[in-house]
């Protein structure tokens, strides 16, 4: 999973430093697009009703129930989205009773579809989209799909003034996490950087500049 960090107030940039990735427990994650505010509220009230079952009931609700309760909350958030606040959050966790990834996008009215490959949402979702179904693999590695989805969001900040690219000045980079059988665990900026150093010079090469 991969967010940038970029928030709008129409033509202007609110803040440059926002997660939109969250862990939603051990072996899941969320991510966020659309108004900042009830989103993260949304995230936040997530994870406590994913802790709080977990401590009622002894064991870790079913990824499957966690995408049902996560569709539920965007379904009651309705009204608010009709007012102009929508929330369209991405779910993926690992199955343990599956041992596999599974993925989960949703639309405005709560609908959830699963995915078996990607998924994006967020102004910048059609210039993402295209750089990861490009190179999309079934046999990438997790580092080549990290050099993917950063690769996705620097494109999507190229044409998308609402997405955040890598901002080597003031060292803020997207957030990048993966969730495996051992658990979410995000990828360090220091690792993010290097990555997009690479990545530029790349882009640099491409495009007929220089290193």
């Amino acid at each position: 999973m991969a967010g940038d960090r970029r928030a709008t107030s129409g033509n202007f940039i609110s803040h440059r430093t926002i997660e939109k990735v969250f862990p939603a427990d051990r072996h899941s994650g969320v991510a966020i697009a659309g108004a900042a505010g009830p989103a993260i509220e949304m995230v936040r009230l997530f994870q406590l009703q994913l802790e709080h079952y977990e401590k009622v009931e002894g064991a870790p609700l079913s990824l499957e129930g966690k995408a049902n309760q996560l569709s539920q909350m965007v379904r009651n958030h309705l009204p608010a989205a009709m007012q102009g606040l929508a929330v369209v959050p991405i779910f993926a966790g690992f199955d343990t009773t599956r041992n596999a990834g599974r993925l989960f996008q949703y639309d405005v009215t709560g609908g959830r579809y699963e995915e078996f490959d990607h998924a994006s949402t967020g102004s910048g979702q059609m210039h993402a989209s295209t750089v990861i179904k490009m190179g999309w693999r079934d046999s990438l590695t997790a580092d080549s799909t990290i050099d993917l989805v950063l690769r996705a969001l620097y494109e999507a900040s190229d044409e998308d003034s609402a997405t955040g690219g890598p901002d080597l000045l003031r060292g803020i980079f997207p957030v990048v996490a993966t969730i495996t059988a051992e658990g979410f665990e995000r990828v360090p900026d220091d690792d993010l950087e290097s990555r997009y150093v690479r990545i530029l010079e790349q882009v640099a090469t491409e495009r007929g500049g220089s290193k």
